[in-house]
């Protein structure tokens, strides 16, 4: 009976420990600015600002969407965004997760894809929003096969 009486505890704790995936992921939401460093021509020199709210399963949906540099592989505006963000929070509110996005226009298709999403639960608001990994590009001729790493800040 003690031996049950532990295991019931345990249980409890773990399953107090923690905040769920889906207000941290929620919190995520909002404005971010990206700025990629690495390749080379047209398939170098972006950056953008989205906007987006994540869903409880990580899904991303893209309300804005522009980016800041002329003159690369795709026009400033128009094409199509999707992507993931998926985070839990520790006890001490400190945020860490996975993320994906990807751009689509004009033949040539953008992927940004991250282990290291950062920041800080405050209630149901991120802070301190960060997001950093790498880059990869695929399309037409000087937009192909292109790639570096990419920082993204909370706005």
């Amino acid at each position: 009976m003690k031996d049950v009486g532990i295991l019931l505890l345990v249980a409890l704790l773990l399953n107090g420990c923690g905040t769920s995936s889906t207000t941290v992921q929620t919190a995520s939401g909002g404005t971010w600015e990206a700025n990629l460093s690495g390749g080379d021509g047209m398939a170098s020199g972006f950056s953008f600002i989205t906007q987006f709210t994540v869903g409880g399963n990580g899904s991303l949906s893209v309300s804005s969407f522009q980016f800041i540099t002329a003159g690369t592989c795709f026009p400033v505006t128009g094409g199509t965004q999707s992507g993931t963000l998926t985070a839990t929070t520790n006890s001490a509110n400190q945020v860490t997760g996975t993320f994906s996005f990807t751009v689509t226009s004009a033949g040539n298709t953008l992927t940004l894809t991250s282990t290291s999403v950062t920041g800080t639960l405050s209630g149901t608001t991120l802070t301190g929003g960060s997001i950093t990994g790498t880059w990869s590009i695929q399309g037409g001729t000087g937009c192909n096969n292109a790639g570096g790493t990419f920082t993204m800040k909370q706005s």
